[in-house]
């Protein structure tokens, strides 16, 4: 079996008028969050990680629109209902978190075996919907980032 590598990256995506793109994972209905997903390798670039996970999650391809590396990093301990797809022992991970700002809202294709839907929300109701507080903190941050 093949660990994930507990380095993750949260890409916020959102347009100029702060709507919010939030995906409902299909392993855990009920719970909205942003993309996000860990290095395929431990020499994969965070960028290159963030421009896969859109891709894979959304259908968008990043490269086409402005990606921006915000230079925060969550360190969180891993929620127990997940920690048997790390190594033994491993119970923290490093989150690096980027913004993808679109021109407008766009309709995305999911990766049925990740996510149930897709919603646009205002930041601040995306804030309130997320089951992670570092995903709600960084959307909080979107008016002084953008």
């Amino acid at each position: 079996m093949s660990y994930k590598i507990p380095v993750s990256v949260l890409v916020v995506i959102y347009t100029p008028e702060l709507d919010v793109l939030l995906l409902e994972r299909a392993d855990k209905p009920g719970f909205w969050q942003s993309v996000t997903g860990s290095k395929d390798s431990p020499d994969e670039a965070l960028r290159t990680t963030a421009m896969r996970e859109v891709q894979e999650e959304t259908g968008l391809d990043a490269a086409r629109y402005a990606l921006s590396d915000w230079k925060l990093e969550n360190i969180y301990e891993i929620y127990p209902v997940w920690r048997h797809r790390y190594a033994p022992g491993v119970t923290q991970n490093t989150e690096h978190v980027f913004g993808l700002c679109l021109p407008h809202r766009l309709d995305v294709q999911l990766a049925p075996r990740e996510h149930l839907q897709y919603q646009w929300l205002p930041w601040r109701e995306a804030a309130d919907r997320c089951f992670s507080s570092s995903n709600a903190e960084a959307i909080l941050l979107l008016p002084s980032i953008s």
